[in-house]
């Protein structure tokens, strides 16, 4: 291969990198066990009260999953609890998908942890549906350093995002999720004999 082909095949490729992020909405990003198997981007054709949607679509049948998804400080709402909202419609959706939410902190060796986190996993979003109103609500401890959030697809088919909102709301709204710190029930081992 010549070296103007090779310039040529580089600026393709970069091209098409390029067009691949410039797809994705902006303040969100592609992300996920296997991200390069999904396409993502804004339908202005699916519309919910008249405004256009964020996709997320499979390119064919594989492991993994991918998300769409976004973060920032946490620091506005540590000590509060917040729900993250949005209306969903899917297609042929043949494993699962859902809204998720995970509020990191730093632990003692300064590496990011997970502190609370949902995903609908209990609750998934499957097959082909209308618009339904979905959320997920965590509370956000003190520590707290990030919070990510979006909606993740695993598998085969195709899940639209619309009217998304991120609220601080009050003790009355139940969590959907859990601290992912398990701790046990009492002391352990305090004779040090095991």
């Amino acid at each position: 291969m010549s070296n103007a082909h090779k310039c040529m095949f580089l600026a393709t490729g970069i091209a098409a990198v390029l067009a691949a992020h410039a797809a994705t909405p902006p303040g969100w990003g592609l992300a996920g066990s296997k991200p390069g198997n999904y396409d993502t981007g804004v339908d202005r054709d699916t519309l919910y009260n008249a405004k256009p949607s964020a996709f997320l679509k499979a390119k064919a049948d594989q492991d993994g999953f991918g998300t769409l998804m976004q973060s920032f400080s946490a620091d506005p709402y540590i000590g509060k609890r917040v729900r993250f909202s949005a209306n969903v419609k899917s297609d042929n959706v043949a494993r699962w998908a859902g809204l998720w939410m995970r509020v990191d902190g730093k632990d003692t060796n300064l590496t990011q942890q997970s502190l609370t986190f949902d995903n609908m996993q209990n609750r998934p979003i499957k097959g082909t549906t209308e618009w339904k109103r979905y959320d997920v609500v965590l509370n956000v401890p003190q520590g707290a350093t990030g919070v990510f959030l979006g909606i993740l697809l695993d598998g085969p088919g195709q899940v639209w995002l619309n009217d998304v909102k991120v609220e601080v709301v009050g003790a009355d709204v139940p969590v959907t999720g859990q601290s992912t710190m398990s701790l046990p029930d009492g002391p352990r081992n305090l004779g040090f004999d095991q």
